[in-house]
């Protein structure tokens, strides 16, 4: 029997995942939403849940490979293009950027990566007059894109000029050129393990940082990795796994965490053996806290509530961890759509707030009690800055500087002042997946 000819064509292979990559980077470009959000809970992409693993891997591979490299393509796109990539037509302009990634940096093959841009913009009907555009543009960029790229210097257009500028300004050239190339890379995968580190960087086919963080390169589902489901490891970049090392022992200790979901660290408190109050304003960020305990089999009582406002009775814990909302610069090597998401015009409000928290902890931290502030951010008003102020404002606290023997020896994440910071340049390797740390500002101070 023919064919109806009213039949619907099947899905060409791949172009799923296309299509839902152009969906979530004009979510991030255009409408200012967070991968987070467009990747998982409510707010995901609703075609997420049709796509097989591989293909999901693939989308979001594309996804962040387009938006580390995103100034080198603006660049690149413009030299390919007479009159500038089509503003009329969001996807037209999307397939670019997915086409080009593919060629460059994808093990795609060329022709694969242009036909099924041109097919992406074929299906949209404000794209679909630009398909011949897209088909040329690609095709020269095949032949021409990788020599334009050697002229230039890609890890100074990879990020927005003004947060390359502040880090020019307080970290110095060298070291921001560094920092800016490291966050070019597709970051390993982190785990802080419950116990047992050489078992699991066995089993996990990783390596065990001298923090003792398992890295491993291993892709895919990390749901579905050996001891995820019998609750072995959790997901944790291996600078953040540092702030609360800087507690010393804290076993049956009193402590409160402070914006405390996910809650990677106040797994890291409950695990340690101290009694923990993990704080969060959030609810859905706070049951997501309670699962990942639950999975984990530790225990800590959940607060819903602003830690700022929060009515607990003063000088009532032995230790808090203040891991305060910030810019979250750091993280762009993990999240790089925080680096197009993020405005100069955020520090203010946000140091606001750190200020706020940091009042509240020297409040409710007793007589010789220890607290840590940390924030994943690498601006110094953030950072530094939060902390000299509250030093000035709170006679009370003294800083109590971290020491080389806490952090595994490595003396260049200890600031002058006896501070941790971390940089996405630290802990360097020959194979740039495996190196790196984000960034990362850390203090520890004790209450007289």
């Amino acid at each position: 029997m023919p064919p109806s000819r009213f039949a619907v064509p099947a899905e060409v292979p791949g172009l799923a995942a296309r299509r839902i990559a152009a969906d979530i980077l004009d979510g991030v470009l255009h409408k200012h939403r967070t991968l987070d959000d467009q990747l998982d809970g409510a707010g995901a992409h609703p075609g997420l849940k049709s796509l097989a693993d591989r293909d999901r891997a693939l989308m979001r591979r594309l996804v962040s490979t387009i938006l580390r490299k995103l100034g080198t393509l603006g660049h690149l796109l413009s030299r390919l293009l007479d009159r500038g990539v089509p503003t009329d037509a969001p996807r037209a302009q999307s397939a670019l950027l997915i086409g080009a990634a593919q060629i460059l940096w994808m093990d795609v093959p060329d022709h694969a990566a242009v036909d099924l841009s041109v097919r992406l913009v074929q299906s949209d009907r404000r794209a679909a007059k630009y398909a011949g555009l897209v088909n040329a543009v690609l095709r020269r960029c095949a032949r021409e894109g990788q020599g334009l790229i050697d002229e230039i210097s890609p890890q100074t257009l990879d990020l927005p000029q003004w947060m390359l500028a502040r880090w020019n300004a307080h970290y110095g050239e060298a070291t921001a050129r560094d920092m800016a190339l490291a966050l070019g890379h597709e970051p390993s995968l982190d785990l802080t393990v419950k116990s047992d580190a050489p078992q699991w960087a066995s089993r996990l086919h990783g390596e065990i940082l001298p923090t003792g963080t398992v890295r491993t390169l291993l892709q895919g589902s990390v749901t579905m990795l050996p001891g995820f489901a019998e609750g072995q490891w959790w997901v944790q970049d291996a600078a953040a796994a540092l702030p609360v090392r800087l507690f010393g022992d804290i076993k049956d200790k009193r402590v409160a965490d402070l914006c405390a979901a996910p809650g990677g660290k106040t797994a890291q408190l409950a695990l340690a053996g101290a009694q923990v109050t993990a704080v969060d304003r959030s609810p859905a960020r706070v049951a997501r806290l309670r699962d990942n305990l639950t999975r984990l089999a530790l225990q800590a009582e959940t607060v819903v509530a602003d830690a700022a406002e929060w009515p607990a009775e003063a000088a009532s814990f032995d230790a808090i961890l203040v891991d305060a909302p910030c810019t979250s610069t750091g993280t762009i090597r993990r999240h790089p759509d925080v680096a197009w998401l993020r405005q100069e015009g955020d520090i203010a409000a946000l140091t606001a707030l750190q200020k706020r928290l940091l009042h509240k902890a020297a409040n409710l931290l007793k007589p010789g009690g220890t607290l840590v502030y940390c924030t994943c951010s690498l601006e110094p008003e953030e950072g530094e800055h939060a902390i000299a102020a509250l030093l000035a404002s709170e006679s009370g606290l003294r800083r109590a500087p971290v020491e080389t023997s806490e952090v595994a020896g490595l003396d260049d994440i200890i600031t002058a002042d006896g501070d941790l910071r971390t940089l996405p340049s630290h802990l360097p390797n020959a194979d740039p997946r495996l190196g790196g740390l984000d960034g990362f500002y850390a203090a520890r101070l004790v209450k007289s």
